[in-house]
């Protein structure tokens, strides 16, 4: 089951001095002259008294710095709270405010009730705190029975001190910022699932179990369905794990929608790379393979929750890759759905076969737009980096998506699909291999995703392609609102990304 922690938003103008709380977090900047405290409603005594001491506090205001010191005598709250927002000339942007108050909330577990008064005067700052505060509650504890007694629960109640918090479009920001929490960090829980507890089966029946109070439609592929129905790539990769594969369909369909958006999602419960095994090493966070999955999974429910007028259908392609006696060799040809056959030179580029037939079977349906979000490559971090997603496709989707990450605060970055890394996927046995050119490596995996887009009137189907193999799990660690482990990237910029497809009714 995937539970989440209880947790609500509000705003408030009122007196901050007067507000009761556990803890009451105040924003440090990095001035000129040493750090600086922001203006937070206290009153002139207490903020001169409380900004003298910064420096012999050993505050500087740096970015993710969080500092908790007793409570002011000019203030109802039990401890007062420090989060850094860098330099001033960066600090009123949104992305920033969401991870100082993420960094805040993230270092307040075991604290209850908590307001933050960093400076929020418009409705799109309370938003980015609200959103920061969400994100930042979160702990993933469902194995740890030994050390129950002494975790600390992450904060459930957070009051955003603003100017406009009676204004009525605060109320929507507040209810999006707990859905958009909400469904980052179901995200990230089904991704620190250990691969003995999420697997095919399990993953499908947690699929049934997050859509089951919204109106959303939820169908499961098991093995048989899969393998009468020409699912090649999903059986192929399955097929060496005693835990037989599973294809997941959820449809979100309001009346008159705006758009038609397929999601596509690469959800490998766990990557042995098969018979090309991986090292020990290469093993450890192979967990997190099916992130995709998960991501296009939550998303598509808080789009639903949302009550977005986009019609949106999410493809998990669940598989567990081992190597056994029956799992595919290198060599062998698989028919993936549809009818396209693909030689398997490496049985560790395993994902963009699953992800072949979702793609392929979301493109019969004639979307307007198909999506796809795998940790797909090794490539993508060698390229970008861990905390820089990759996004590829035919430039109008991929640059949209580009947009959608930024007003969403996540960092993805447009990378085009070179035409002659195609002829490196060429076959001698097949329509097409599985592997090809080595450097470019995530491009040239994009160009095999490409071949199954299919067509609509003779035209191919927008399509984007994202790849987040290094933002999705997080070795190193916590920063501002991202957690050590899971960390549910992807799930904003797709719901922005439908948000943007219902204004611009593109």
């Amino acid at each position: 089951m995937v539970t989440a922690s209880e947790f609500s938003l509000s705003a408030t103008a009122k007196d901050v001095r007067k507000i009761r709380c556990e803890a009451l977090v105040l924003g440090v900047i990095q001035g000129t002259d040493g750090p600086v405290l922001l203006d937070s409603g206290l009153s002139e005594k207490s903020t001169g008294a409380l900004g003298s001491t910064l420096v012999s506090l050993g505050v500087s205001g740096k970015a993710d710095e969080v500092t908790r010191l007793p409570g002011l005598s000019g203030a109802e709250a039990d401890v007062i709270v420090l989060t850094g927002l860098g330099s001033k000339e960066t600090a009123t942007d949104e992305e920033t405010l969401r991870r100082a108050a993420g960094a805040a909330i993230r270092n307040l577990m075991g604290v209850e009730s908590v307001v933050i008064a960093i400076p929020a005067p418009t409705v799109a700052a309370v938003a980015a705190i609200a959103e920061g505060a969400a994100l930042g509650a979160y702990v993933y504890t469902e194995n740890r029975h030994s050390t129950a007694a002494s975790l600390k629960a992450p904060v459930s109640r957070v009051t955003v001190h603003s100017p406009v918090a009676a204004e009525p479009a605060v109320s929507a920001a507040l209810r999006r910022a707990e859905i958009l929490g909400k469904a980052v960090n179901a995200t990230r829980t089904l991704v620190n699932r250990p691969p003995s507890h999420l697997y095919p089966e399990t993953f499908a029946s947690a699929a049934r179990e997050l859509a089951r109070s919204l109106p959303v439609k939820v169908t499961v592929f098991d093995e048989k369905k899969l393998e009468k129905d020409g699912y090649g790539g999903l059986m192929g990769v399955g097929k060496g794990s005693s835990r037989p594969p599973r294809l997941v369909k959820v449809e979100y369909s309001p009346s008159k929608p705006a758009k038609k958006l397929a999601l596509v999602g690469k959800g490998i419960t766990f990557d042995s790379g098969g018979l090309s095994l991986k090292p020990p090493a290469g093993m450890e966070t192979m967990k997190c393979d099916m992130a995709g999955a998960a991501v296009v999974l939550n998303a598509l429910l808080a789009i639903a929750e949302l009550g977005l007028p986009i019609k949106v259908t999410a493809w998990l392609c669940i598989a567990e890759n081992m190597p056994s006696g029956t799992a595919q060799r290198p060599s062998d040809v698989m028919t993936t759905y549809g009818g396209r056959t693909v030689e398997v030179l490496n049985t560790d580029a395993e994902g963009r076969l699953v992800m072949a037939d979702g793609i392929a079977a979301a493109s019969e349906e004639r979307p307007d737009i198909v999506l796809d979000v795998a940790t797909l490559t090794g490539a993508q971090m060698v390229a970008l980096g861990k905390r820089t997603s990759a996004v590829m496709g035919d430039k109008i989707v991929r640059d949209a998506v580009a947009t959608a990450a930024d007003r969403a605060g996540e960092l993805f970055w447009a990378m085009p699909i070179p035409e002659e890394l195609r002829s490196s996927l060429n076959s001698q046995v097949a329509d097409i291999a599985n592997v090809g050119e080595k450097m470019g490596g995530m491009m040239t995996a994009a160009a095999f995703l490409r071949e199954f887009v299919g067509e609509f009137d003779g035209h191919a189907i927008p399509w984007g392609h994202l790849d987040i193999a290094g933002p999705a799990f997080n070795e190193a660690a916590p920063h501002g609102y991202t957690p050590k482990e899971g960390t549910g990237v992807a799930v904003r910029t797709l719901v922005a990304y439908a948000e943007d497809l219902v204004s611009n009714g593109r």
